[in-house]
């Protein structure tokens, strides 16, 4: 079992309203490079969609809730296959997107007791959390040529250190896997 945390960066490491949602001064940044830039599985998260966990925060599952049930193409279909594991104190009706379950006690607890991958996607409160307790073995990021100077960041604390196991370009980004 490992723990992946997927994610759009800026190369100063912001991670922060991408799509421009949150309504921040300087959101939207990673859809400034076309939507081919994002769409289908740029994560290569493949099989661990398909026999893993997602777990997403509440706010990440409201917004792709809205989006994903409603496409149909292969990756969406993966999406929407997935089992989902929901970490919400809020939440309590997931039936917009099917396979959406709440989570039930602690985070943290939860993941370390899962036997599939638990694949994370956005959420920084979730990423945050799993950092946290030590529990993130992979970071899969899509590395965008912008600079932003101030936003969330998705690595805090450190030191850190990660082996890049690949790294690759693909139009406007950078997609690179890290692990511990």
């Amino acid at each position: 079992m490992s723990v992946i945390v997927t994610g759009f960066t800026t190369l100063d490491g912001i991670v922060s309203d991408p799509d421009g949602s949150a309504g921040t001064p300087h959101g939207g940044w990673a859809f400034r490079h076309g939507p081919e830039t994002v769409a289908g599985d740029k994560f290569r998260l493949g099989a661990a969609l398909d026999d893993g966990i997602l777990l997403l925060g509440r706010r990440t599952w409201e917004q792709f809730s809205g989006l994903w049930p409603h496409r149909d193409d292969p990756f969406s279909t993966r999406m929407n296959a997935a089992e989902k594991l929901v970490a919400s104190r809020t939440r309590t009706d997931l039936s917009a997107w099917g396979n959406s379950h709440l989570l039930r006690g602690d985070l943290a607890d939860t993941v370390k007791r899962a036997e599939r991958d638990v694949v994370v996607i956005g959420s920084l409160s979730v990423v945050r959390a799993l950092q946290a307790a030590d529990l993130v073995d992979e970071y899969r990021l899509l590395t965008f040529p912008t600079v932003l100077g101030e936003g969330e960041r998705l690595f805090r604390d450190g030191p850190l250190h990660l082996e890049c196991v690949s790294a690759e370009q693909s139009g406007a980004v950078v997609s690179a896997v890290y692990r511990r």
